[in-house]
């Protein structure tokens, strides 16, 4: 995908494959204004995905994007975006419990909200594990606003190279097998 981005509206609709710099790999896509959908490749959480998590997503000058949430889990997340220069900086704010259980978030969280409700309010939240970390952007596609066909099924090895090699999705941005 080339192209330059400048407003908000170049973002919305757009997938991202990324590698922060301690090696985690991360999906994420920017389904609409108010939410996003993503899967966690590697890392603490690897395995861990999720759709409609809302979101706050805004421009904070063209071609530069900040995104903000917080999980049923209590994990608060800061997302800037660079797309241009395939770049972002990632806050992960990690509770006390997701840090010692990791294992409880491994799933598809919409089907699973309630474990992650119980195990908040079980486990100590405090203090959170706050991960800053740098990524590089390995993958941009177009992918359209509200497409489900994009975060649709649990990560598997070799998944991010799948999509980037142009194995995963059809010309229109549809899962190819399903």
């Amino acid at each position: 995908m080339n192209k330059e981005f400048k407003t908000l509206a170049d973002f919305l609709g757009t997938h991202f494959i990324y590698t922060y710099d301690n090696g985690w790999e991360y999906e994420w896509y920017a389904k609409n204004d108010h939410t996003v959908d993503y899967r966690i490749h590697s890392g603490m959480v690897a395995g861990r995905w999720v759709t409609d998590q809302e979101a706050d997503i805004n421009m904070l000058v063209p071609g530069v994007y900040k995104i903000t949430w917080t999980e049923p889990t209590g994990t608060d997340v800061a997302l800037d975006f660079m797309p241009n220069d395939k770049k972002l900086h990632g806050t992960i704010f990690f509770p006390k419990w997701v840090e010692e259980h990791p294992e409880i978030t491994v799933t598809y969280q919409n089907e699973h909200i309630d474990v992650m409700e119980a195990a908040r309010e079980k486990y100590a939240t405090y203090p959170k594990l706050v991960v800053p970390e740098f990524a590089n952007i390995t993958y941009m596609g177009a992918a359209g606003q509200n497409n489900n066909d994009v975060i649709s099924e649990a990560p598997y090895a070799g998944m991010p190279t799948d999509i980037r090699n142009g194995h995963y999705f059809d010309e229109n941005y549809h899962r190819k097998h399903q």
